[in-house]
C-alpha cells in the first residue's frame, strides 16, 4: 500500500512539474509576442518590461555586444522612430526551462516600412530568459538575418 501511495505521489509531482514547465514555455513565448505587439504599437514603455537590467544582444549587423537595458531602451527607441506597420512573426519555437533560466530558439520573418521603404526580413534567433519574482525577463538575444 505504501509503495503505491508513493508511486501516485510521484506521479503527481512528475505533473505538476511538467505542467509548470508547460506554462512556463507558454509564457516565454506569450513574451516575446508581446514585446512584438509592443513595437508594432510604437510603445516602448511595454517592451522594457520584459528586458532584464543586465540584458546583452547580438543584432544581425552588430559587431560588438550591447550591454545594459538602458542601451536597449535607447536602440529600440531609435528603430521604433524609424519603422511603421512592423509584423513580426515566429516559426518553429522550442523552449527549454531549467529552473529559473530559459531558452527559446525560433525562426522569424517580418515585415514592414523602415525610413518610408518596405522591407522585408527573416532569420533565427536565441533569447535567453530568467524568472525572477516570478516574472520572465529576457536577458540575451542574438539573431542571425538569413538572406
Amino acid at each position: 500500500m505504501r509503495f503505491l501511495q508513493a508511486t501516485v505521489i510521484a506521479v503527481l509531482l512528475i505533473s505538476n512539474a511538467l505542467a509548470s514547465e508547460k506554462t512556463d514555455q507558454a509564457q516565454i513565448i506569450d513574451n516575446i509576442h508581446s514585446m512584438w505587439k509592443a513595437v508594432e504599437s510604437n510603445n516602448l514603455k511595454s517592451y522594457m518590461k520584459y528586458i532584464h537590467p543586465d540584458y546583452t544582444l547580438f543584432g544581425e549587423g552588430d559587431a560588438y555586444l550591447h550591454r545594459g537595458k538602458d542601451k536597449e531602451a535607447i536602440d529600440i527607441g531609435d528603430y521604433l522612430g524609424r519603422v511603421e506597420g512592423v509584423r513580426t512573426f515566429m516559426h518553429q519555437p522550442e523552449v527549454i526551462v531549467k529552473g529559473d533560466t530559459a531558452w527559446i530558439t525560433y525562426y522569424w520573418s517580418d515585415a514592414g516600412y523602415l525610413s518610408g521603404e518596405r522591407f522585408t526580413s527573416r532569420g533565427k534567433s536565441t533569447r535567453i530568459f530568467v524568472k525572477e519574482k516570478g516574472q520572465w525577463l529576457c536577458i540575451h538575444s542574438h539573431f542571425t538575418e538569413q538572406s
